[in-house]
């Protein structure tokens, strides 16, 4: 029998799954690891390439879910944030696109977290630099989104091509039980000092590696049993971002 796999997190679910004592870490991580949940919000990543980068009709994008997406529940949950995307960029044409290549955050000896923005774009001699949250519940707030912000930025500004471009959060969750678009400027969010960054990178890196030493000999959910736990309406926590 397999073990669970422990994935290394992206930088934003390391900042969504940390907690200020790295036992509590550890329990989310093999909790995660031993029943991981199976959906990915990967099929909006390329409907917005159709709709903002190569103007693919929007009735077309959606039957493209339709006709790929099969189990309902999933389909639905990506129909509802479409609309959002496509009301977004609506009118927006861009001067220039680029996709991110991926990078890598040393959070700890041993532990390097990957980073891939979406994409980078520019309107009028503004670059743009957005993050798409489509999480449902529970997106990143307060402590856990400064420190999100803080890592992001010490990435953007080892690249001289995104160092000056506008970091933009588009958090599509539904806080009233319907899904609605918040575009948070990153700029408004408070930065996480230096030692404070220090002390919560360490403790998710302790969480981190303990979890790995537990996990050791512990045999894999099968198939039939995640299908029975998992919730359909949210992504697997380390489902890594296009």
């Amino acid at each position: 029998m397999r073990m669970p796999e422990l994935k290394v997190p992206s930088l934003q679910h390391l900042a969504r799954n940390w907690r200020d004592n790295p036992v509590r870490v550890k329990n989310i991580l093999v909790r995660l690891a031993t029943n991981p949940p199976r959906f990915s919000y990967n099929p909006l990543f390329a409907a917005v390439t159709d709709l903002f980068v190569l103007h693919v009709p929007y009735d077309q994008v959606v039957e493209g879910i339709k006709r790929g997406v099969k189990r309902e529940a999933v389909r639905e949950n990506l129909l509802g944030v479409l609309p959002l995307i496509r009301d977004h960029f609506a009118g927006v044409s861009p001067d220039f696109y680029q996709s991110i290549d991926l990078r890598y955050y040393p959070v700890a000896r041993g532990l390097m977290v990957p980073f891939e923005g979406p994409m980078i774009y520019g309107v009028g001699g503004q670059f743009y630099f957005p993050w798409f949250s489509f999480w449902r519940q529970n997106p990143l707030a307060k402590e856990r989104l400064s420190l999100f912000v803080t890592l992001v930025e010490e990435v953007l500004l080892q690249d001289p091509d995104l160092e000056n471009a506008k970091f933009e959060i588009l958090d599509f969750s539904a806080p009233n039980g319907e899904r609605e678009l918040a575009v948070i400027d990153a700029a408004d969010i408070p930065r996480i000092d230096e030692d404070r960054k220090v002390q919560m990178l360490s403790t998710f890196a302790e969480g981190f590696f303990q979890a790995q030493a537990e996990l050791k000999g512990t045999p894999e959910a099968t198939t039939e049993e995640t299908e029975e736990k998992r919730d359909p309406d949210q992504p697997g926590f380390f489902d890594d971002l296009p």
